[in-house]
């Protein structure tokens, strides 16, 4: 064993190799590399003991970063009352109008992401399923019935993809897939070529709205950017509904 850190002591009188520092570097940089490859070849006790230490240096890291931003964070402070103190039951009062503003415009998001829409068409004729959908028969020997075609004009997103034929329950035919819609404006009374972004609400039932069908009151959401409506904020209005289907 040596006696006394020679290797120091050659640095002070010789100093550093000329490409001390670059080899330091690449393996620090390897380190990490090494200690994954390790990490997960290692097996049963041993495997426990790498996961177990890895752990602790990384709560001790999270500890020592959640230390360094602690004066960002919120403090209770003194208990001392200070002057002009106001009692917590009338601390929020002033943002009384805010906060009710704000949960109705929550409560609308969650409204809109639901498809709670009422269909203004007050009678509309329930289409039956013997007309929406056409019995498609499959199997070697004809005899399996549980395939369907719609025979009604139905919407899918941009990125659809077919299902396999042996899993797919419902035929959507690629002639009756609509993506833009003719929207008449009331008060322009000009009709627009516009792009569908999705179907909200079917009158018939929520397993028409899941496949897209849009019969006579379906409820369509579409594209209104090109129109160049605005809100009273100043904001293009991208997506427009309720927009109901007449004919």
């Amino acid at each position: 064993m040596p006696q006394g850190d020679y290797i120091e002591l050659h640095r002070k009188r010789h100093g550093y190799r000329h490409d001390f520092f670059e080899k330091k570097r690449k393996k620090e940089a390897r380190q990490v590399h090494e200690r994954s490859a390790k990490a997960q070849k290692a097996l049963g006790i041993k495997g426990k003991m790498i996961a177990k230490k890895n752990y602790a240096e990384k709560a001790l890291m999270k500890k020592t970063l959640a230390m360094h931003e602690e004066s960002s964070t919120r403090r209770k402070v003194d208990d001392e009352v200070q002057d002009g103190a106001i009692p917590a039951y009338l601390m929020d009062r002033e943002n009384t109008t805010r906060a009710k503003v704000l949960s109705n415009t929550i409560k609308q998001k969650r409204k809109e992401k639901a498809g709670k829409w009422e269909v203004p068409i007050p009678k509309v004729r329930p289409v039956a399923e013997d007309e929406m959908f056409k019995v498609i028969r499959s199997g070697k020997r004809k005899t399996k019935q549980w395939k369907r075609m719609v025979t009604k004009c139905t919407f899918v997103g941009p990125g659809f993809t077919r299902k396999p034929p042996k899993y797919e329950r419902f035929i959507r035919p690629s002639g009756l897939r609509f993506t833009k819609a003719h929207v008449t404006h009331p008060e322009l009374k000009c009709t627009f070529n516009l792009d569908i972004i999705g179907v909200k609400k079917n009158p018939n039932g929520p397993m028409y709205t899941s496949l897209g069908v849009m019969t006579k009151g379906t409820i369509i959401e579409v594209n209104v950017s090109e129109l160049g409506l605005v809100t009273p904020a100043g904001k293009v209005v991208w997506g427009k509904d309720p927009l109901t289907i007449q004919a």
